[in-house]
């Protein structure tokens, strides 16, 4: 999966490379509340200022409340981090997010997720080589991002497999990266290189 130079940040987008729009403030440019909200979040679990926090620090209430979020959907939600952190690469090829692709596809495979199933995702293909649980999620993610909702069938599936509460963290998890998948295109966050992972080719090709 390597084509990308692991020296080299992974442009935001596929057209002509266009520089960040809300690259890193300074610190001598924050305010005092930008200041805080960093330093809040570099003594949290992520112990840094990085991705979309890079462009939200513009918002420091705003980035200090979706950090929250984020920091419960990624570290404490009763999903298994296999599931969580396919969910997260399934978001990050729809909308077509180098950043989020290039951070949770290693931890996607580390977890235990195929890397047939992450080099489908990548090309825009099903990943069967999922497992049931897998699947089950998939279709949920799926048909939530394509259809802005689930069937029965798909949501009979979840519920039978990661009960109700599972179900509502899935679906905010999906909301969740979404957005800052959002926050950070349209920002032009570029994405991190990754060793033996390349960024996310234009889709359709």
């Amino acid at each position: 999966m390597n084509t990308h130079p692991p020296s080299r940040p992974a442009s935001q987008g596929f057209s002509l490379p266009a520089p960040e729009r809300l690259p890193m403030l300074p610190a001598e440019a924050m305010s005092a509340a930008q200041r805080e909200a960093a330093e809040a979040l570099i003594a949290g679990p992520r112990k840094a200022v990085f991705g979309p926090f890079i462009p939200l620090l513009r918002s420091p209430a705003l980035m200090a409340r979706v950090g929250q979020v984020g920091e419960y959907l990624r570290f404490d939600s009763v999903l298994e981090v296999r599931i969580r952190e396919l969910a997260m690469c399934l978001v990050a090829r729809h909308v077509s997010n180098q950043f989020e692709w290039l951070m949770h596809a290693p931890l996607a495979l580390k977890a235990g997720v195929p890397q047939d199933s992450l080099e489908a995702i990548a090309a825009g293909r099903y990943p069967h080589s999922t497992a049931a649980d897998e699947a089950a999620m998939v279709d949920f993610v799926t048909e939530l991002l394509q259809h802005h909702g689930v069937s029965d069938s798909s949501y009979a599936a979840a519920l039978a497999l990661f009960g109700e509460q599972g179900v509502v963290e899935l679906t905010t998890l999906v909301g969740y990266f979404t957005m800052v998948c959002w926050v950070m295109n349209v920002a032009r966050t570029p994405g991190q290189p990754q060793p033996d992972f390349s960024a996310l080719a234009a889709f359709p090709a």
